[in-house]
């Protein structure tokens, strides 16, 4: 996918910056980049927005 956007960032308390939208795992749930940091993601339809988790949804591999 590769889609650059602006989410809503846990580590931030919730404000806004770029993300990487790598992939999307179905189900409003998303894989995205953020500073270099692989994380999990979820869409909301009611706000259009991202909300990245570089907290407690990173992913290692």
């Amino acid at each position: 996918m590769n889609i650059k956007t602006q989410a809503h960032i846990h580590s931030l308390d919730g404000k806004m910056d770029e993300i990487t939208v790598l992939e999307d795992k179905g189900n409003n749930h998303y894989i995205v980049d953020y500073r270099g940091v692989k994380c999990t993601a979820i869409f909301n339809f009611f706000t259009c927005t991202y909300y990245a988790d570089d907290i407690y949804g990173r992913i290692t591999q």
